[in-house]
């Protein structure tokens, strides 16, 4: 620790210049003394031990204190031991008293006595007892006080004798500082230390082409030391910090950042030619963008795409090609297309213009392949592909492309003849004039007109002459043609109807078909009937409870994954909308995509209806947006009363969206809990059944839904539930039996089938299981399945063998169906055409549906105590032959006031077309469809 010394106030031989004495009688004296060399100095002392009461005063000048807050006194001085003094009264001292007075006058003379600060009583470690004759022997003593708190320009010192025997041999006056110091490239200046031991912070300054990386900063301590420092300087881009000094780059090495520590190589195709170089210049032909970091090699715009090619359907052509075999040494290799027309005749090409569209986009594709439609018919084209990369902007060079030159094809010209039977149809028509190549083959697709276009056949033939056999006697068809080319699809042609002939008198198949008709008109009466009863605005809801999905559906599912391309997929199966036909009324959730809304949807020609309106959000990447639109692929072939009905999308504008029947109700889950306990058990049983429906319909088509639970069904206005959520979703094989093999992500472990978590394996027997669970979910009114069971627990308990509990007041038969759904073989479980026909039986017989004779507690739900299988209770046969038996039969008979003074007593009274609104003051306007609902499903059977 260095101590420096800024002002002493007196040294040997200098003593009297500092101080003066003050006393009433003898006072203290100046004498010259030879120290043990020999050398001579002064002192001041003074010896009145014979007389009492003594008061001898010496002070010094005034003592600048030269900004210090804390100054140092040292003193060396000799004293008398009194026993030594013969005949010394008992007033002799062997202390003295030592003071200071602070003051901004520097030639003050007087200071009272008062007014002065008490440093401390100063006592001898030693003290002589004699003086030889010629020769003073003395003992020095030296003492050390300090004096805190300073603020005015100085101050004076006073030493206080009260009858010593003393001699003040030297009185030196000093402060500490912190030394100047240079640490971490940091300058620290000579700093005056603190008062009362306190810290002063001081903060460096940056030396030697160095700057601030964080606020270097050090404590100077009372001590006059430095502690431990904080922050550091670092080197300038260029220079690298080398014995504690920053020292300039070399030729041939860079630092482009101060945070970096040394000085680095210059990458590949650069060089520095200067010292203290803090970026490496590119050579020529490469180039850096603004966005590449200093270390980057320098790189060069790309080679051309290799291997293009071009597949021609109709209209429309996909380019596809490899990328460019040298990158540049860049990985952000993207491609823009530009399109020509070229003119036949002259050969002359101009650019397409804005009628052709590109998909997903022209500029900036980062796949190797894109779509181009909305081309004209028989022309050629020529398209340029372009391979960029981030310094492709930067070279003066032609951008590296490859060119592909296509032809569109030619239309099928309209059919020449045809030959009609009751069964079969032949037809015959002229290929293209001028077809693009040589014709591979002929394609055929028909359809009923009176059915959906989706549900056509495909033919394929080479000849131009074709038979079609197998079709419905008197039934008309339209048949559509196009052509296939080494390039690829032509358009259909015009679209033919033909109809085939009517079976004739006495033929043996006309006696079926007329029952088969007759037996048709009935159901369709009934049907007619039930939508008049229960008004216009219900007829929705009875279409759902009925049984559209009982007849043999021929419908097959088809995967929008097996699409080359997705956007095909969602023309094929979804309405392309116009966005101005939508207006968005509210938020009404969030989903995986994007935002979900409630609004109104008027079509040309239609009705305003409510709609949902999912959005994709801003931002999305090409994967998000085929993700987002296979949902409206999927529901869009799907045409069911108990599954979301899609009205269409909106691709051509932004945001992408996808417009469903509006629920008013939300998710079943969220409504059951809302109304715990205030449906009746058949009501319940009738959301049931339509959920069971919709999984029939979807079952026959081949499909599992993966993800069944109640939180992904809706409920609208009148109870009606409908399966939603298909992002889970995918399709069976021609193989009944055959499974889907998830390549990964989540399973919602509490309605998950054991094989299909244990294999990821699912088929309809899987979903089965999953509908189990939303019974169990259904009858507790939205209970979290198992409770607070994590999903390990849940797997290990349902590998022993726990089933859950029928949930309170659940009917025998209906949890009986539950543990029916969770049996551990896959093939032992109901089809859910089962599953329809048991809830169909116990709505129609309602004394089924009593509650289960125990009510299980909370023990039950102990998984080591799994639940017994119970047997579903005989039950007489019921009939009731009024309205009343039958309101009674099902618990409504609260109701039959409402149907009598409606005039409906008996069902035959059902059949009036008047019959409406007996129940218009039921505040749950959905019950009263729901109890007409049931009284048809009844009568109907």
């Amino acid at each position: 620790m260095t101590l420096c010394l800024s002002r002493t106030v007196s040294y040997p031989g200098q003593l009297g210049a500092a101080l003066s004495s003050r006393s009433a009688v003898d006072s203290w004296e100046e004498i010259s003394v030879m120290d043990e060399r020999n050398i001579p100095m002064r002192t001041y002392q003074v010896c009145n031990v014979m007389e009492a009461y003594q008061n001898n005063w010496l002070r010094t000048r005034h003592i600048a204190r030269d900004g210090a807050q804390r100054v140092y006194i040292e003193i060396k001085f000799t004293l008398r031991d009194c026993n030594s003094l013969p005949g010394v009264p008992g007033t002799c001292k062997e202390t003295f008293n030592m003071f200071y007075y602070e003051s901004n006058n520097v030639n003050q003379w007087y200071i009272k006595e008062s007014n002065y600060i008490k440093i401390d009583t100063i006592a001898a470690d030693e003290s002589f007892t004699q003086v030889d004759v010629g020769d003073r022997v003395m003992k020095l003593n030296t003492e050390v006080r300090d004096i805190s708190n300073l603020s005015k320009k100085g101050f004076y010192l006073a030493f206080q004798d009260l009858g010593a025997c003393i001699a003040l041999v030297s009185v030196r006056v000093f402060y500490k500082k912190c030394p100047l110091t240079v640490l971490n490239l940091a300058q620290f200046p000579d700093t005056v230390t603190g008062g009362d031991s306190a810290l002063v912070e001081v903060r460096g300054v940056c030396v030697n082409a160095s700057e601030e990386f964080e606020a270097p900063r050090m404590y100077c301590s009372a001590d006059g030391g430095w502690l431990v420092p904080i922050g550091r300087c670092v080197c300038q881009p260029g220079y690298e910090e080398q014995m504690d000094v920053c020292q300039p780059c070399k030729p041939g090495f860079y630092k482009a950042s101060a945070a970096d520590a040394y000085c680095a190589k210059c990458p590949p195709h650069s060089s520095s030619h200067l010292e203290r170089a803090s970026e490496c210049v590119c050579e020529k032909g490469f180039h850096r963008a603004e966005t590449d970091p200093r270390s980057m090699s320098c790189t060069r715009p790309p080679s051309a795409p290799e291997n293009a090619i071009s597949t021609v359907n109709e209209t429309c052509v996909t380019l596809e090609w490899s990328p460019p075999r040298d990158t540049g040494g860049r990985g952000d290799i993207t491609y823009s297309i530009h399109c020509r027309k070229c003119s036949g005749e002259n050969g002359k090409c101009s650019s397409c213009g804005s009628g052709v569209h590109f998909v997903p986009r022209q500029f900036g594709l980062s796949a190797a392949m894109v779509m181009v439609t909305d081309l004209q018919p028989h022309s050629n084209y020529s398209f340029t592909i372009e391979s960029l990369n981030g310094v492709s902007d930067l070279s003066p060079s032609p951008r590296a492309a490859v060119m592909v030159n296509v032809t569109t094809s030619q239309t099928v010209s309209v059919v020449l003849k045809e030959r009609r039977s009751k069964d079969s149809v032949t037809l015959a028509w002229q290929g293209p004039d001028r077809p693009s190549g040589a014709i591979v083959e002929y394609e055929v697709i028909y359809y009923e007109k009176n059915q959906r276009e989706q549900n056509y056949t495909v033919l394929k033939t080479r000849s131009n002459v074709m038979t079609v056999d197998g079709l419905k006697p008197g039934t008309t068809y339209v048949f559509r043609v196009r052509a296939r080319t080494p390039g690829g699809y032509g358009s259909y042609g015009g679209e033919i109807e033909l109809e085939t002939n009517m079976l004739a008198i006495g033929d043996p198949n006309q006696s079926t078909i007329l029952a088969v008709s007759i037996a048709g008109g009935i159901i369709l009466l009934i049907f007619l009937v039930a939508c008049f009863v229960v008004s216009g605005r219900h007829c929705g809801y009875i279409k759902a409870k009925q049984d559209p999905d009982e007849e043999k559906m021929h419908k097959t599912y088809i995967d929008p994954h097996t699409y080359e391309d997705p956007n095909k997929a969602v023309r094929d199966f979804a309405k392309e909308i116009e966005a101005s036909s939508i207006r968005i009324e509210r938020v009404i959730g969030a989903g995986e995509f994007g935002e979900v809304c409630s609004g109104r949807l008027r079509l040309q020609g239609k009705r305003e209806i409510y709609v949902a309106i999912k959005s994709l959000k801003a931002g999305y990447s090409d994967k998000q947006r085929r993700d987002f639109l296979s949902e409206a692929s999927i529901m869009g072939q799907f045409d069911h009363p108990n599954i979301i009905r899609l009205e269409g999308v909106v691709t051509r504008c932004k945001p992408v969206m996808i417009i469903t029947e509006f629920m008013e109700n939300g998710s079943l889950d969220t409504f059951l809990k809302k109304h715990d306990g205030q449906f009746t058990v058949i009501q319940l049983v009738g959301m049931l059944r339509g959920i069971a429906s919709g999984m029939k319909y979807l079952s026959d088509m081949g499909y599992v839904h993966r993800d069944l639970a109640a939180r992904n069904i809706l409920v609208n206005s009148n109870l009606v539930c409908k399966v939603s959520d298909f992002g889970l979703s995918r399709v069976l094989e021609d193989d009944p039996e055959a499974a889907y093999t998830t390549r990964g992500g989540k399973i919602p472990i509490r309605w998950t089938s054991p094989e299909a978590i244990a294999y990821r394996k699912f088929t309809s027997a899987s979903d089965v299981w999953s509908y189990g669970i939303v019974m169990w979910e259904v009858v507790s009114y939205g209970e979290r399945p198992y409770w607070e069971m994590s999903n390990q627990d849940v797997i290990k308990a349902i590998d022993e063998g726990y089933r859950l509990p029928a949930p309170m007041d659940c009917p025998v038969v209906l949890h009986q169906l539950m543990l029916d759904c969770w049996e551990n073989g896959r093939s032992e479980r109901p089809k859910f055409d089962q599953i329809v026909s048991t809830l169909d039986g116990l709505i129609r017989n309602p004394t089924k549906s009593k509650p289960c004779i125990q009510t299980h507690t909370d023990q039950s739900r102990d998984i080591r105590n799994p639940l017994p299988s119970r047997e579903d209770p005989t039950t007489p046969e019921f009939t009731v032959s009024t309205v009343e038996e039958w309101l009674e039969a099902i618990k409504m008979g609260q109701y039959k006031d409402n149907f009598s003074s409606a005039g409906y007593v008996t069902l035959d009274s059902c059949n009036q077309p008047n019959l409406s609104n007996p129940l218009v003051n039921e505040p749950i306007s959905s019950m009263r469809a729901q109890c007409f609902t049931y009284f048809l499903i009844f009568f109907a059977s």
